[in-house]
């Protein structure tokens, strides 16, 4: 079942949903989710200059991204079919009953912008700021402002709490990150050579 504003609203007051800073609740608080606002760090990636993104070689991604932060009052500018990483500007902490979702929102997806590629799942336990994954599908440029509410934040809730939540106990590679993280894939286990 999805948390309803009277459910998120009580959750965040006894500090089990976490969204930190919610600056404006009664702005962002929808009927069934809460809007993220978009960071103003990016991380793109330098295609032209690269042969091949090899998923078992951990430097292979993070050789060929570059990180822009865009100042207070600009915007980073999505050029057509191009994809770039982002970040909330929120921290979001789900506790280990709920597992969540982020999705664009709807004013956002009406001018092809992409909030997440398959990215979309929030796992119970999950504390950090929420990599983007963004794609202009459209056919002219967007210009994407740091502070915009950008994304929303679904909350489910699972049939119980999660035995082993996602954390350092797991050894989960994106807990507690802050801003856009590039992919670890190359970290998975079953992805190395032996």
């Amino acid at each position: 079942m999805i948390l309803s504003d009277r459910d998120l609203r009580a959750r965040i007051d006894r500090g089990e949903i976490v969204i930190d800073p919610l600056d404006d609740p009664e702005l962002q608080i929808q009927p069934a989710s809460i809007d993220l606002r978009l960071g103003s760090t990016f991380v793109v990636y330098k295609l032209p200059h690269v042969p091949c993104i090899d998923t078992r070689d951990p430097h292979s991604v993070t050789g060929y991204t570059e990180e822009i932060v865009i100042p207070e009052n600009e915007a980073f500018v999505l050029q057509p079919g191009e994809f770039a990483l982002g970040s909330t500007y929120e921290r979001v902490q789900v506790p280990a009953d709920l597992v969540a979702r982020v999705e664009g929102r709807s004013s956002i997806g009406r001018i092809a912008i992409v909030v997440h590629a398959t990215a979309g799942f929030i796992d119970p336990g999950f504390d950090g700021e929420i990599t983007l994954e963004l794609s202009n599908l459209g056919r002219c440029a967007v210009k994407l402002y740091p502070g915009m509410r950008i994304s929303q934040v679904v909350f489910h809730t699972m049939t119980s709490a999660a035995e082993r939540p996602y954390g350092a106990a797991r050894g989960s590679k994106y807990q507690g990150q802050r801003g856009p993280v590039p992919s670890r894939l190359g970290n998975d286990l079953q992805t190395r050579r032996k």
